[in-house]
This record gives structure tokens, sequence and C-alpha cells, in this order.
């Protein structure tokens, strides 16, 4: 069995799906591993650092998907690398299923099997495959430091004998993986933090690492879904939600918001008013550009200024920390392909709690209903049975 890996072509992607690491352990699995040539140079990895891992290294793509098994990705491929895939190949990578699923229709009509790491589900026995969360830290980091970055102060309390510098006030909103490593990172340099979050559980983890956490009253509404997901929230909830969150956006230095509904468009939680009553000087991070953006100002990896207040909307924050946001990825990978590697060959058991749940497409059809449903390609006959088939 062959695991081919390509070099990914997105604009600004220097990830690689994996590292010479994971390259030795998934060798260790009697399975052959084949790497596009130059796939790692963006995270500091050279074609003679996977040759001594044990994998071939292959200049010529076409053949390289054409050999595939399966193939590894960080991105959805193109539809030109799926159609060089043989039927009946196996795709894994982050594939954007809910929001785009349409993209997915040459997956479909080739046959293959394809594994979405977003939709992995938040259990126990899957947190080592959790690649949502791993590049959830990772942006979570980066929003910080780019906050640091722009802003025209410094972000610690600092006594000097030209007097007091006051610390930087952050306001984060959304504490989910990113927004307690945003929360992690801007007290390590030494912000007073604040952080809003529609779950009031979330409120002890905020507490735990230094901040004061915004409560508001939504009436005992759900905010999550068994698999820890936030769920879509009323107006009349997200309104309330956007006064408290105004309210102390007018102290903040640096604001990054953080919420995102899987297949949905994101949640408005800053209108213009509430820019507009930000001081000169301060910074919007919206980490939700690619799904519609948290602040209605924002526009997908543009900065936007507005009565001296920047927003930023940045769609791959995890691809401009290539080295450790490869390595989390290739570590969840490869222990998701532990699940499907058997004594050297693919066995796809579709029974087990995270292989099906995360699957989208398998011997051409839709096998995840809520992709299906995305796409409208549930269609109901006459006699009001359904067909999985496009």
């Amino acid at each position: 069995m062959n695991i081919a890996v390509l070099r990914e072509t997105g604009a600004g992607e220097a990830r690689v799906a994996l590292m010479p690491d994971s390259v030795q352990k998934l060798v260790a699995l009697k399975v052959s591993v084949s790497i596009e040539s130059g796939a790692g140079l963006g995270a500091a990895r050279t074609d003679d650092d996977y040759r001594e891992a044990g994998a071939g290294v292959v200049n010529d793509r076409n053949a390289l998907l054409a050999s595939a098994d399966v193939l590894v990705t960080v991105n959805r491929p193109s539809r030109e690398d799926f159609n060089q895939l043989k039927n009946s190949a196996v795709v894994l990578g982050f594939l954007r299923p809910l929001d785009e699923p349409a993209e997915l229709a040459p997956a479909l009509e080739h046959g293959l099997t394809a594994f979405a790491m977003e939709l992995i589900p938040r259990i126990t026995r899957a947190q080592s495959m959790d690649a949502l969360s791993s590049m959830a830290t990772v942006a979570g980091y980066k929003a910080v430091v780019l906050g640091a970055d722009r802003i025209p102060r410094m972000f610690p309390l600092l006594m000097t004998a030209a007097g007091t510098v006051p610390p930087a006030r952050v306001l984060i909103l959304g504490a989910g993986v990113a927004g307690l490593q945003a929360i992690a990172t801007a007290r390590r340099l030494g912000a007073v933090v604040e952080a809003y979050d529609v779950r009031a559980a979330a409120g002890e983890q905020v507490r735990s690492l230094g901040a004061t956490f915004l409560e508001v009253d939504l009436g005992g509404l759900q905010t999550e879904d068994k698999g820890g997901y936030a769920v879509e929230l009323s107006e009349e909830a997200l309104a309330r939600g956007r006064a408290l969150i105004a309210e102390h956006a007018q102290t903040a230095d640096v604001v990054i918001t953080t919420a995102q509904v899987p297949g949905r468009r994101a949640p408005l939680l800053m209108d213009e008013p509430a820019v507009d009553g930000m001081k000169r000087g301060s910074i919007v991070i919206d980490l939700a550009g690619s799904t519609g953006g948290n602040v209605t100002l924002s526009k997908p990896d543009q900065t936007v200024e507005r009565n001296g207040v920047v927003i930023l909307a940045p769609t791959n924050l995890p691809g401009t920390v290539p080295v450790h946001a490869s390595q989390l990825y290739s570590r969840n990978v490869t222990a998701f392909l532990n699940l499907l590697i058997k004594d050297g060959a693919l066995h796809i058991d579709m029974g087990d709690n995270i292989v099906g749940p995360s699957c989208v497409t398998h011997e051409g059809k839709w096998v995840n209903q809520r992709v299906a449903a995305a796409l409208g390609a549930l269609l109901t006959s006459n006699d009001g049975t359904k067909n999985n088939e496009l």
C-alpha cells in the first residue's frame, strides 16, 4: 500500500501533511510512503530528510497521484488532482465538507473514499487525531503575536525611570481551543485579558488562565451540541452578546474573535457601531474570516482601517507557523491512519466510531448525512425512500 503526500499549492500555504518522523512510523507499519519533491521545504524539511525517513521522493505529480492508494493532504485536492487518482483510492485531509460540499463531487464521481479531518468526533479516543484543535492552537497563539506586533504599544506592565507603562488590554471572543490559547499567550506577554463565550461552562477554563470571563444571560439556551461544537444561536441571544462585547471593546487594545459554527456562516459578534466605539490604534483580528467573519467590516486576508482601528481577517494563520503546524497535523493524520492500516494493508471499518463519522464519500455514495444534506444530495423519490447517490 502506498501513501502519497503532495506539495501544497494554495497561496501562502507552507504546511506539509506528513513530517519525516511520521513517515518513519508509517513505514514501520509495512506501507510505502511517497512524497512530492519539495513538499516539505516550507516546513523546513528537505527531500533528503524524507529519504532518510524511508520515503520515496517523486518529481512527477501526476505519477505520484496515479500510484496513491491513500492521498494525505493538508487542504482539499483540486479537481485536476482528484481526476488523477485511481478509483477506490482514499483521500484524507481538510476537505471543507460542510462549507463547500459541492467541491467534493469529484470524489464521488471517481468512487473515492474521502475522510475529512474536520469531521473527526470530539471523543476521548480521538483526541490524538483532532486536527481542528491542533490548528486552532496555532491560530490562537499567532493571532496574539500578530496583534502585539501591530498595535502601537507594548503588552506588559513596565515600571521605568520615566514612569509606569500600563499593560495592554486584550478581549478574546470565543473560549474554544483557539480562544483559550490566545488567552494564555496574551497573559504570558503581560496583557490584561477579558474573554467572552456563549457557553457559561467556558468560564472556569477562562478564569483558570488568569482572565476575566464576561458572562451574559442567554436564558438557558443550548449553546453546544453533543460533539462539543458550538450551535447556531437565535438573533436575540446574539444581540445580548453583541451589546456586552461592544461595551468592553471600547477599552480593548486588541480584540481577537474566534467564533465559528461548522457548516454555517460565522456568527456576527461586532457590528460597525462596536468598531466605531473602539479607540484609535486598537486592532481587531477576526479568525472567522474564511466563514464570513465575526466582524461586519472584516474582509478575508485584507487589512481594513476605520477611524484608526485596524481590522485583519487572516484565513490561514497555521500556515504562517508551518513547522509546528505541520508537526501537529502530521501526528493527527498518522494517528488516524493507524485505524486504517492492518498488516500493511488498508482496512476501512465503517462501524468504527471515528472512521465512520469522519467519512464523507465511500463506494460512490455520500455516507455522511450532514454533508449530503448540505449539498442537497438527499433526493426523496415518489415513494418516500431516500437515495444516497448523487
